[in-house]
């Protein structure tokens, strides 16, 4: 009790402190899992995944203890960027109906895919990606990524999205891009009974589910990150890594805490 007296400092204020220092001594454990979550991350989650994350290896925390710690720790997940993604669009036509009008989301796998084509460019160099993303979980069924938007990246996107599945009264939206105008790419759609879907000249949010997807991407492994990469191949290649942490690891909230592919399968159990 000297050194209060010498200090000035009032009793209350001591024991709030002492308490405090003893509380995060007994949570040592968990703030080791919230720095090792965080850290294998890559620094992307926020104190509600990190809470999910730990709720799925079986602690029993709330949120708000996960954000405090965090907060002491200064643990800042990445922040969405302002950053506009480009997406590459061609010549804009009016071939196919907007049949989603915004209502994104499925009740079941196979039932509504979006699909999109957009740019990255590192220090003038270019690739493109091409994804297939399900309304049902945001699952990346299938991709391609190329250092040209060509028609064959298309194709080998279907390619691998249609192998094995029936895949009748399915509703495939994009926008009005020109791969999507190309008459091979209708009639691949009619031959798997696929209903053809377009967003409205000028109405980016009508895709919003790739808008989403996009600008997340970019957000967690491209944006003020360009200097990781030394050349266009190496981009790729974080890429291909990118889309299957998101697939199979990147847990999302409005999916009970579970990845894409984790969800489905658990659904369909």
């Amino acid at each position: 009790m000297i050194l209060l007296k010498v200090s000035g400092l009032a009793k209350s204020v001591y024991y709030y402190t002492l308490s405090k220092t003893d509380k995060d001594d007994k949570n040592k454990e968990i703030i080791n899992k919230i720095k090792e979550i965080f850290i294998n991350n890559k620094e992307r989650y926020g104190y509600r995944r990190i809470t999910l994350e730990l709720r799925n290896q079986g602690y029993n925390i709330n949120h708000k203890k996960v954000y405090r710690i965090m907060v002491k720790l200064g643990l800042k997940p990445l922040k969405r960027n302002k950053r506009k993604y480009s997406s590459y669009k061609g010549t804009i036509g009016n071939i196919a109906d907007n049949l989603i009008e915004r209502d994104f989301n499925a009740d079941k796998p196979n039932k509504k895919w979006y699909t999109d084509v957009t740019e990255f460019n590192l220090r003038g160099e270019k690739c493109y990606l091409s994804p297939i993303l399900d309304g049902y979980n945001g699952e990346i069924i299938s991709y391609n990524t190329s250092k040209s938007p060509n028609l064959e990246q298309i194709n080998d996107m279907l390619n691998k999205a249609f192998q094995g599945k029936n895949l009748e009264g399915l509703i495939l939206h994009s926008d009005q891009g020109w791969q999507y105008q190309h008459q091979s790419y209708q009639q691949r759609l009619k031959n798997k009974g696929i209903k053809q879907s377009m967003s409205r000249k000028g109405n980016s949010m009508d895709n919003g589910m790739m808008e989403n997807f996009f600008g997340l991407l970019k957000t967690e492994m491209f944006y003020d990150q360009e200097d990781k990469y030394k050349n266009i191949n190496e981009l790729i290649l974080a890429i291909d890594d990118y889309i299957n942490y998101y697939n199979y690891d990147r847990i999302k909230v409005k999916l009970k805490g579970l990845s894409p592919v984790n969800y489905r399968l658990q659904s369909s159990n």
